[in-house]
């Protein structure tokens, strides 16, 4: 039996609190909005853990306080380097972080908004390479050209700006600009919720493919419970700045344990019209929370 392969991502009692100003001219804080609270996970390398929950419950802020997109209150992130070597990323200075980087990137939401309109598609792929000073010249030019290529797109658009782009192709250059560093950890926040079903299953098959090409471990970012189901190995649900439950995937969708779990799980529509959806989750989440 094969020993269990040690963590690339170890998050323990990650929280983020945000203070609420108290009304009046004085400085005070009337309480905190406990965001993200004590949040714990481990993930292996070459694995997808999808983090899921109603809007607002916390999953993107976590994704952020780990990629240091803002500071956690509290909590550690340990992820391992190339070399061997674990280090908290909630503690790096912003000169540790540099070196760190190039390892653990993240892909937005809404790829228009995430793309600079100024930069070529050619600046924006290539600009990693350019900050990290690693490569320039003809050999710049030559990774970025593979790299469209190889998240389909051809290298003749580099010369192009972000709005000449369907919503499919932009994601297309952000997974682009993502991966040229050649990561060990990427974030994906909604990656695919604005794009229509066909380009996001497109996108979808992408990352696998890139996965398994790559040797990605992913932390996939979504309310879409169908797209965790066909991507994702294990499932942690988040209900107000908690970890409800976690599961690999088949078990958390055959048998839920947590009542959260099962209203989200009765609320996606099934193919089966003879299935009905459930149309109370709302009085439901509410009795959900009155009990709490």
């Amino acid at each position: 039996m094969r020993a269990p392969k040690a963590p690339l991502l170890d998050v323990r009692g990650l929280s983020k609190h945000f203070p609420v100003p108290a009304r009046g001219l004085r400085a005070r804080v009337a309480g905190v909005v406990k965001a993200v609270d004590d949040v714990s996970f481990a993930l292996a390398p070459g694995e997808s853990l999808g983090l899921v929950g109603e809007s607002g419950c916390g999953k993107t802020t976590v994704a952020r306080c780990i990629l240091r997109a803002m500071h956690a209150t509290a909590g550690e992130v340990w992820f391992r380097l190339p070399d061997g070597r674990t280090v908290d990323l909630a503690r790096l200075s912003e000169r540790e972080l540099i070196g760190v980087r190039p390892h653990a990137q993240m892909v937005f939401q809404d790829p228009f908004s995430s793309l600079n309109p100024r930069m070529t598609v050619r600046d924006i792929v290539a600009e990693p390479l350019v900050i990290h000073r690693l490569a320039r010249g003809r050999e710049l030019d030559d990774r970025v050209a593979e790299m469209l290529r190889r998240v389909g797109l051809s290298p003749d658009v580099g010369p192009r700006y972000p709005h000449a782009f369907s919503g499919g192709q932009r994601q297309r250059i952000s997974i682009a600009r993502a991966l040229i560093m050649r990561p060990a950890l990427v974030v994906c926040d909604e990656a695919t919720s604005a794009l229509d079903v066909s380009v996001q299953a497109q996108v979808l098959d992408l990352l696998l493919e890139l996965q398994q090409e790559f040797g990605l471990t992913y932390l996939f970012v979504a309310h879409n419970l169908s797209v965790v189901h066909d991507f994702c190995d294990r499932v942690a649900v988040m209900r107000r700045g908690r970890i409800v439950e976690e599961a690999p995937t088949p078990e958390l969708f055959a048998a839920p344990r947590h009542p959260y779990t099962r209203l989200l799980l009765s609320a996606v529509p099934s193919a089966d019209p003879d299935v009905p959806m459930n149309l109370h989750i709302g009085d439901e989440l509410a009795r959900l929370d009155a009990e709490a």
